[in-house]
């Protein structure tokens, strides 16, 4: 049919060509969705493809990981030509990223390799461990696997760790109970610290590499191969129970110092960035996020060394925890001045105080942004409004945060729980600062110390203008985001930080850095704060408790009341008042937009039950507050489906709809739980008995 015309009129020729022109972009519009997936399944673009279609998952049978099914995005040729790179299919850089440290590591000698074992041939990934469901099942009802991988295939080995499960085999007496903790509380540093070594740096001239004495780390946060700052500082964090001061290469404190210097070089690399890829020195390839050509941040970024880029202000919140954290814990000032962590400081600083300008300037003129973004999604959580810069925002001193923790965009940028942990963290990691700078460590540190303070100052007068907001059934609350105009959104999300995880940071207490810490008592010792207060034996009155911080207002802070606008505050996020708080017979804990509504996070019941041993959150008794702790704990035992770790989300009403088997930061936060419990029952004295939550049955 179609010959004639070829072989006929120069008319029949052109109709041909538009008829097959026509028919092109039918089917190319048919393959590529612009706003529906044909699967109807949202897609998530900081997770890779699925391995399997299953969204559902049989308890009798291996449980996949179900994230979501995602279409194929169209090219941007022009985000190709922002970041140099013309095919998504690269290969692993040949630069060796130099640290720009001050003064340079020494050169010699060169350090001997790390001591962390090496999985061998027959060791296979924690998601073929987990489907083969190897044995013995727990003796409870449930019948957890043992998910731990053999010794020898483990990505670190920490004998203390070892001890601390030894030990809480005496003390957990539910069978069930235990195995979730003792396959929960290691998976981090039994399966994602995928690699250690030193930094190298590069002689620009000659090409030549020479090793130092810079220790690096790579913690992967699971299913997906990159390393999250504040997945892989919350990860590490939980084992701050474990942390001693120690030189050997072998220790937590080496593994810890080489997160402190990843982070720092990840920092100056791409202040706004929170994801990134493998050190160059690690010989990882870079893992391929496919999402790259479909987002556009500005300024943008190179996808060899950043693996994805949203602008989240709880990345270098995070950074400033653990360094903190390190700092407090062992007392190591020197490892600050060594390398590169005052000039992450500053570019930190530098980045988060260019977000405080608002939308408009004085004139009404509209601000350039120091950074925005947009992306190709059909994900409305996924890129920003106007243009990529965000919903409007009227400056008070909060520093604007495009995305939340979640990783989802934020409706209202001045996101309170982020800001109060950014705030606490500055004041706390400014000691640090300031020891650097009366030793002349560092000629930045004396000013640097200042801006830290300043901007802190800064952040808490905001808060206290414009985060405090009047709910009609609980009184004085804290708004989740607010815009600095009087708009506020209500709500919280499971993700911290969040707004049921204040406590967690001490920021109605900035005079106490580092106070998140537990005593071990596998290594006692007088001059530790215990974890979040004091609050295991005695309550102090401590309800009315305010802030006391000076701000530039005067004393604006202390005409509040945070101790109760914080209890105000839980309750409205533990009731279904609060828009993602999901409800149902499996468990009913905070959620968030980022899988959606009825999905409650396991995570979120961990944080109820871990804040609720502060004084902030206001129990008036003990047998009160071991009641809440009891039913958080429950809601997690029962949301496994079987797999014995914890998950990202699951369906409030089907333990068998849930996200992410491999997911290191809820599981090592149900591990810290555990041992604060462990640490409370044992000062008072209770332990292992039957009216203790961790000598009870729960098989009920």
């Amino acid at each position: 049919m179609v010959l004639p015309f070829i072989n006929g009129s120069r008319r029949g020729r052109h109709l041909v060509v538009a008829a097959l022109l026509v028919f092109t972009v039918f089917w190319l519009g048919y393959q590529t969705p612009l706003s529906t997936n044909r699967d109807d399944d949202l897609f998530d673009l900081h997770k890779d493809p699925p391995k399997s279609p299953t969204a559902h998952h049989d308890s009798d049978s291996p449980k996949p990981d179900n994230s979501h099914e995602q279409p194929t995005p169209p090219t941007s040729t022009n985000q190709a030509a922002d970041n140099d790179i013309v095919s998504p299919d690269f290969e692993p850089p040949v630069v060796v990223v130099v640290s720009s440290a001050t003064p340079t590591p020494t050169p010699t000698p060169i350090p001997a390799p790390f001591p962390t074992p090496t999985p061998g041939a027959k060791c296979v990934g924690f998601e073929a461990l987990q489907q083969a469901r190897p044995g013995p099942p727990s003796e409870g009802r449930r019948q957890f696997p043992y998910v731990r991988p053999p010794p020898e295939c483990r990505t670190f080995s920490l004998p203390s760790m070892e001890a601390l499960i030894k030990r809480m085999k005496d003390v957990i007496r539910d069978p069930d109970l235990f195995r979730l903790f003792e396959n929960s509380y290691p998976n981090t540093l039994d399966t994602m610290v995928k690699w250690r070594g030193f930094a190298k740096n590069k002689n620009e001239t000659s090409g030549e590499e020479t090793a130092t004495d810079e220790e690096l780390a790579y913690i992967i946060t699971g299913d997906i191969d990159a390393m999250w700052l504040r997945d892989s500082a919350s990860q590490v964090y939980s084992y701050l129970p474990l942390l001693e001061a120690s030189k050997e290469p072998d220790s937590l404190a080496s593994l810890w110092r080489g997160l402190i210097n990843s982070h720092s070089r990840y920092i100056i690399i791409s202040p706004y960035c929170h994801s990134f890829q493998p050190p160059p020195e690690s010989g990882i390839s870079p893992t391929h996020n496919w999402a790259f050509h479909q987002n556009k941040p500005k300024p943008p970024y190179n996808p060899h060394l950043v693996f994805d880029c949203k602008w989240e202000l709880d990345s270098v919140a995070s950074f400033l925890q653990v360094s903190a954290a390190y700092h407090t814990r062992t007392g190591d000032l020197d490892f600050f001045g060594k390398y590169s962590w005052v000039d992450a400081v500053q570019a930190a600083v530098d980045a988060s105080a260019a977000m405080r300008v608002g939308t408009y300037d004085k004139e009404g003129r509209v601000l350039p942004s120091a950074w925005a973004f947009t992306g190709w999604t059909n994900r409305g959580s996924e890129t920003l409004t106007n243009n990529g810069l965000g919903n409007p925002v009227r400056e008070n001193g909060m520093v604007r945060s495009a995305f939340r923790p979640s990783d989802d965009a934020c409706i209202f940028q001045l996101l309170t729980p982020s800001n109060m942990m950014f705030a606490a963290y500055l004041e706390q990691a400014s000691v640090i600062m300031q020891g650097l700078a009366e030793g002349d460590a560092n000629p930045k540190a004396a000013n640097l110390t200042v801006e830290m303070r300043k901007l802190a100052k800064t952040i808490r007068l905001g808060v206290a203008l414009d985060a405090v907001v009047s709910h009609r059934d609980f009184g004085d609350i804290f708004a989740y985001e607010v815009d600095g105009y009087g708009g506020a959104n209500l709500m919280d999300d499971a993700n911290v930080p969040s707004l049921l995880a204040m406590p967690l940071w001490n920021y109605t207490a900035p005079a106490k850095p580092g106070s998140r810490m537990v005593q071990s008592w596998l290594t006692p010792r007088s001059n530790v704060t215990m974890a979040r207060g004091n609050s295991t034996v005695a309550r102090s009155n401590s309800t009315a408790l305010e802030a006391k911080t000076t701000t530039a207002d005067g004393d604006v802070e202390t005409q509040h009341d945070y101790a109760k606008i914080y209890q105000n505050t839980r309750k409205f996020v533990l009731s279904m008042a609060n828009p993602y708080y999901a409800k149902g017979p499996v468990l009913s804990a905070v959620g968030g937009p980022h899988l959606g509504p009825g999905k409650g996070w396991p995570m979120a019941a961990i944080v109820a039950a871990l804040t609720a041993f502060e004084d902030l959150a206001g129990f008036s008794s003990l047998t009160e507050r071991d009641a809440a702790v009891a039913e958080q704990l429950g809601a997690v035992l029962n949301s496994t489906d079987g797999m014995g770790v914890v998950h990202e989300a699951v369906d409030a009403w089907n333990e068998g709809d849930w996200s992410r088997s491999w997911f290191g930061w809820a599981n090592g936060l149900f591990g810290e739980l555990i041992v604060r419990i462990a640490e409370d029952e044992k000062v008072r004295g209770v332990e292992g008995t039957e009216e203790s939550l961790l000598g009870r049955s729960w098989q009920d």
